[in-house]
């Protein structure tokens, strides 16, 4: 006799804002940063703050995250006010992509 399965869309709606899916996104969120960090550039010595950006990583979660807000998310982000310019570059200096590296690497 084949095994059958229905599911249920309010459990599944508690299980992606349980606290255990809650913890793994901010696991693995800590570890994008950890990433982040050690790859992130340090100015030279005509920078006027060096290792600003690098200290500037933070973690943010909420269990109401997502497009619809039914699921538990984690972001990093870095919030160096020219935090873009060293991810996407300009036209003088090139594009580092730390942020991209760091998740393509660091979520495992």
């Amino acid at each position: 006799m084949p095994a059958r399965f229905k599911m249920s869309t309010k459990g599944v709606g508690q299980l992606l804002r349980s606290e255990m899916v809650h913890a793994e996104m901010v696991r693995r969120a800590e570890l994008i940063k950890s990433v982040a960090v050690s790859i992130a550039p340090v100015g030279g010595a005509g920078d006027p703050h060096p290792g600003h950006y690098k200290a500037s990583f933070q973690v943010t979660s909420t269990r109401r995250g997502g497009r619809r807000r039914d699921r538990a998310t984690a972001t990093v982000s870095n919030t160096s006010y020219y935090a873009r310019f060293v991810e996407y570059g300009t036209e003088k200096v090139p594009a580092h992509h730390v942020l991209l590296r760091a998740a393509q690497t660091g979520g495992r």
